[in-house]
């Protein structure tokens, strides 16, 4: 029997925590919350959830804060919730390593369809052969059973977003992938924001695994089609 997913609401507007709490806990899910930035970071050692839905707005530590300390320690997915609506802030967030981002007001539904789908693309449901892959004379080392991912032998933080972009590119080397073709392989058909993220993401993935990020031997661009993964030949 399955264990039912775990995921820590943050937020401290008290009536909207009550109101996603609801719907998570409807929809089979095990909830715990915080309602300030010293909270998240306790509860998310304590709960260890499989995804955080974070608000920005936050009385102590602000959201982008408490999404940096996670993200030093690990790669579970995160849904930034915020009033501020700039794509400028989106993408921001995004750079810190969200994996999804949702502006107040929000539609209950909407947000529980893209934990869904997030969590989709989180479980094991796609297989590889092999369950360990090197490239460079094993300078990068994917673990596709565990997602660890290392560079020069140590243990690297991905987001499930840039695992999957990784994984996806590593499993066709050398072919051209399109940024819609991105967006559908790792947000899935029902993804309705921007295609640019992929491009965010690209970003945050080259500055974790290429030695120069400016100058990129895994992942690479191919002006006026998409990007490619090379292989660190």
């Amino acid at each position: 029997m399955a264990f039912p997913k775990k995921i820590l609401v943050v937020d401290d507007e008290k009536k909207i925590v009550e109101v996603i709490t609801s719907y998570l806990q409807k929809g089979g899910y095990k909830v715990d919350c915080a309602f300030d930035g010293s909270q998240a970071l306790k509860r998310f050692q304590l709960f260890n959830p499989d995804l955080i839905i974070l608000d920005l707005m936050l009385p102590d530590i602000s959201g982008e804060k408490v999404c940096m300390e996670i993200r030093k320690k690990s790669g579970v997915p995160i849904i930034m919730l915020t009033a501020k609506s700039q794509v400028e802030s989106r993408i921001n967030g995004l750079e810190l390593g969200a994996d999804d981002y949702i502006v107040k007001p929000f539609s209950p539904q909407e947000l529980m369809a893209r934990v869904r789908a997030i969590l989709r693309r989180t479980d094991d449901s796609e297989q590889i052969k092999s369950d360990k892959l090197t490239f460079a004379n094993g300078y990068l080392e994917i673990d596709t059973i565990t997602h660890e991912v290392k560079v020069e032998g140590k243990h690297i933080n991905l987001t499930p977003s840039e695992y999957k972009i990784l994984i996806t590119m590593c499993k066709n080397p050398q072919r051209v992938f399109s940024r819609d073709e991105l967006v559908i392989r790792v947000f899935g058909y029902d993804y309705t924001g921007n295609e640019r993220a992929i491009d965010t993401h690209i970003k945050n993935l080259r500055q974790k695994i290429e030695k120069d990020s400016k100058h990129p031997q895994f992942i690479l661009t191919v002006h006026g089609f998409g990007y490619k993964f090379g292989g660190g030949g």
